[in-house]
């Protein structure tokens, strides 16, 4: 086979990365290179030059492109890569759907946008149009529907238990649209009502902490298991050992010690709606930073363990 010629159709059920693999050991072994030759040519080191060939790593963009010059195969391994890092974003995600879906309760801490769970449709699709890679109206909307559709876990006869942490960033970042945020703080005010489910604001005022820009979740299963998941703003991975995942759950009771009761976040939320609504149509709404309303009821001694 030509070293030029692009990946054929891909049969069903192999994944870009078993193509990527197949291709770099196909390409070395069309030339009779051995793994050693291959690592003195494009000065990488065998091992891991070995682990690409095995379908076990995918290689950094560097040593690709090195490969990619020496085998003369244009842009098609560099295709292959981005293709198969998309496939590991979503099998992750996926991973984290299925969990969700089996929970029996939820404890979540939220870094910086309002969870998934607790959205309103504007303001998934607000977060959902951010991403540069969301190019296309009719994928924005699918993606704002799978993400309503989960939220029936809420709402079920067998709805799960549901508890967040949100960090008060959440806060400051407010929606584009005054209306469609007053929406949203409405949504999460009916929500904290419901007796399945707990919200608590974690204020700046708590300082740094272990969960600082990210988001967690753990997890209980029927039967007893405990999973978790961190994630970022471009992925995430499941924690299935036993002792990472209790080592979260000290770092998940720490942060909650250190944020709002319940009964104080709901009226927090109501203080930001109200404050909300009243900057609707004002160019300079008389509202104070939420840090400082904090610090003032944490001096008032209102800042406390939420249990």
């Amino acid at each position: 086979m030509s070293s030029c010629q692009p990946p054929t159709r891909r049969p069903a059920g192999l994944t870009a990365s078993a193509m990527l693999a197949a291709r770099l050991k196909e390409e070395r072994e069309s030339r009779g290179w051995s793994l050693t030759e291959l690592a003195e040519k494009v000065r990488y080191d065998r091992a891991d030059l070995h682990k690409m060939e095995q379908g076990q790593r995918l290689g950094s963009e560097y040593v690709i492109g090195r490969l990619e010059e020496l085998y003369g195969t244009g842009d098609t391994l560099r295709t292959l890569r981005t293709l198969a890092k998309a496939e590991a974003l979503r099998d992750k995600y996926q991973s984290y759907m299925d969990l969700e879906a089996s929970a029996s309760c939820l404890h979540e801490y939220a870094g910086g946008t309002v969870p998934g769970l607790l959205q309103t449709e504007a303001y998934a699709r607000e977060q959902i149009r951010s991403n540069p890679a969301n190019r296309s109206a009719a994928a924005i909307e699918e993606l704002v529907a799978e993400r309503i559709k989960r939220q029936v876990r809420l709402t079920a006869d067998d709805a799960m238990f549901y508890r967040a942490l949100l960090d008060e960033a959440i806060f400051i970042r407010r929606m584009s649209e005054p209306a469609a945020w007053v929406a949203q703080l409405d949504h999460l005010l009916a929500l904290a009502q419901q007796p399945n489910i707990t919200l608590q604001m974690t204020p700046i005022a708590a300082g740094v902490h272990d969960f600082v820009g990210a988001n967690v979740f753990l997890m209980w299963h029927p039967g007893g298991d405990h999973t978790a998941y961190v994630e970022s703003s471009k992925g995430g991975s499941v924690v299935e050992d036993s002792e990472d995942v209790a080592d979260l759950r000290l770092s998940y009771d720490g942060i909650r010690d250190l944020s709002l009761s319940p009964r104080e976040t709901r009226k927090f939320l109501q203080h930001l709606r109200e404050e909300a609504a009243h900057g609707i149509g004002s160019s300079e709404p008389d509202r104070p930073h939420l840090a400082e309303v904090v610090l003032q009821r944490g001096r008032r001694g209102e800042l406390r363990g939420g249990r």
